[in-house]
């Protein structure tokens, strides 16, 4: 009897200690809203700059309560455009000297982990794929909470080096005897991702 009762105690504080054992929390998926979303590039040689913009395809922000958890998101390759509407720097970039984009039409960013730095900002790590080569980066974010619902995600300088991902036309680190048609090996990418529920 005594067993019983014991065995019946054990099993009431199982129960019970068991319901305050909260389910994980799936995170919540926000849309990318590719209307109010935008990526900008900067490329730069020694005797100047270039800088455009590229489509974003899609993308998704995963969010648990307020923080960021991850995400992902998608770049037409075919849409780089130069601001100062050089079809002949359009086309260059769009070669395989440079992002060879009718063999590799996309490229991708998968978040891996985001870590609080201070305030709204995050530290952002993820897997960046370019003409089917991938490298993890990491770079600084600012999330905000819009009035409408929205939520609006930027990085203004996300560096990267584009000889990891094969692309070594006039790289002075390639090709030392380049001179002054050198172009720098890190360009610069601005990123706003604007989500929505």
């Amino acid at each position: 009897m005594k067993l019983k009762i014991t065995s019946l105690a054990l099993l009431l504080i199982v129960v019970a200690s068991s319901a305050f054992i909260a389910a994980p929390v799936k995170p919540v998926t926000y849309k990318v809203d590719l209307t109010k979303s935008t990526l900008t590039w900067v490329g730069k040689k020694l005797t100047g700059s270039h800088n455009g913009t590229i489509d974003l395809q899609s993308g998704d922000l995963l969010f648990d309560g307020k923080k960021l958890t991850g995400g992902n998101f998608t770049i037409n390759m075919t849409t780089i455009k130069d601001a100062d509407k050089s079809a002949n720097l359009e086309r260059h970039l769009k070669a395989d000297d440079f992002f060879g984009a009718d063999k590799f039409a996309t490229s991708a960013f998968v978040i891996k982990k985001v870590a609080a730095a201070s305030g709204s900002t995050v530290n952002v790590t993820g897997d960046l794929t370019i003409k089917g080569i991938t490298n993890s980066i990491t770079f600084p974010a600012t999330i905000t909470w819009n009035a409408d619902g929205t939520v609006t995600a930027n990085a203004d300088k996300v560096l990267v080096d584009r000889t990891k991902y094969g692309i070594k036309y006039r790289s002075k680190g390639m090709f030392p005897d380049v001179g002054d048609k050198m172009i720098y090996d890190e360009f610069e990418l601005a990123i706003k991702l604007v989500a929505k529920k």
